[in-house]
């Protein structure tokens, strides 16, 4: 077994021997419940065309060797390139190889059969959005800078419904309302420019409610630096293509107190060093005491 050999073993047929069937057989994008964590809704994504996987929950994914490093490493086991070949040669059996394709882009990972449709896209009016808003702390005056209304059809139900959007580089949207939180395609992370022409600072926040929180504590005035939202952490290359080679001086980040958090945190912390003269400061001991910004935010303001 060698790595080229390894490419051409299909993922999913190494879940099945792993006793993992997927959620949606038959489509070509499939859905699992994670290898190496216990959940209930189905984060762990594989593309059959690209012969990739993506774990939505921690925001990594590869290829197959690169599954068997990871799986080795939630093991406890040795996990080098060679301890993967060997595990894969050993799993592999008389597992048919497939045609290796050309590495897939994380529109692989987005969903192929989203119901979702845009209805209608104006300024922030509707009582019960600017009310739902406001419960998380977000001034009305603030949220109408970044938060469109937005209403949506669902193709699988026949219903619509409305909600905020705040849109991201793509001209997707992600969608909040009191009851659900989605995406209206493309997903991608969202950039907003700071007070200065080429500010030496960069922000990162999981979403873009964290966001607004820390604008509201500064009164609504906007960061000095520049700012990127994530609204996944499986944007994180994404959000590495903006900062790379840019100049910026300082990166503080403002991610979630949560696993998936703390693991972005840490692979943010390693490209950081990698940039030159890029210092990195994670801002998660100001919020310690809760999941996120916006906990945090409206712990302050007794909300909630």
């Amino acid at each position: 077994m060698n790595i080229e050999h390894s490419k051409r073993i299909p993922i999913s047929e190494i879940l099945s021997k792993l006793n993992l069937l997927p959620e949606n057989p038959g489509k070509k994008e499939l859905r699992y419940l994670s290898p190496w964590r216990n959940e209930k809704t189905p984060s762990f994504y594989v593309n059959i065309d690209g012969n990739v996987w993506f774990d939505h929950g921690e925001g990594i994914g590869g290829d197959p060797l690169s599954f068997a490093q990871t799986y080795l490493e939630r093991q406890n086991q040795d996990c080098t390139v060679s301890d993967a070949l060997r595990w894969l040669n050993n799993m592999a059996g008389t597992i048919p190889e497939i045609a290796v394709f050309p590495r897939a882009k994380e529109r692989h990972f987005e969903r192929e059969d989203s119901p979702l449709t845009l209805k209608s896209n104006r300024p922030l009016e509707n009582l019960g959005l600017i009310r739902y808003m406001e419960k998380r702390g977000i001034p009305l005056e603030l949220g109408k800078r970044y938060f469109r209304e937005l209403r949506v059809h669902n193709r699988n139900t026949g219903k619509r419904f409305i909600a905020l959007g705040f849109e991201n580089e793509e001209r997707g949207f992600e969608l909040r309302n009191p009851l659900f939180k989605a995406c209206l395609r493309p997903k991608a992370i969202s950039f907003v420019r700071g007070r200065t022409a080429k500010p030496e600072a960069i922000h990162i926040f999981e979403a873009g409610f964290d966001y607004l929180s820390a604008v509201a504590m500064l009164n609504g005035r906007p960061l000095k630096g520049d700012t990127i939202i994530l609204h996944s952490v499986a944007l994180l290359k994404q959000a590495m293509a903006y900062i790379h080679k840019y100049g910026y001086r300082t990166a503080y980040t403002w991610l979630d107190n949560d696993p998936a958090g703390e693991k972005a945190t840490s692979a943010l912390a390693e490209f950081f060093k990698a940039e030159e003269c890029l210092t990195h400061i994670p801002m998660n001991s100001l919020y310690a005491a809760h999941k996120d910004v916006n906990a945090w935010h409206m712990h302050e303001l007794k909300l909630g």
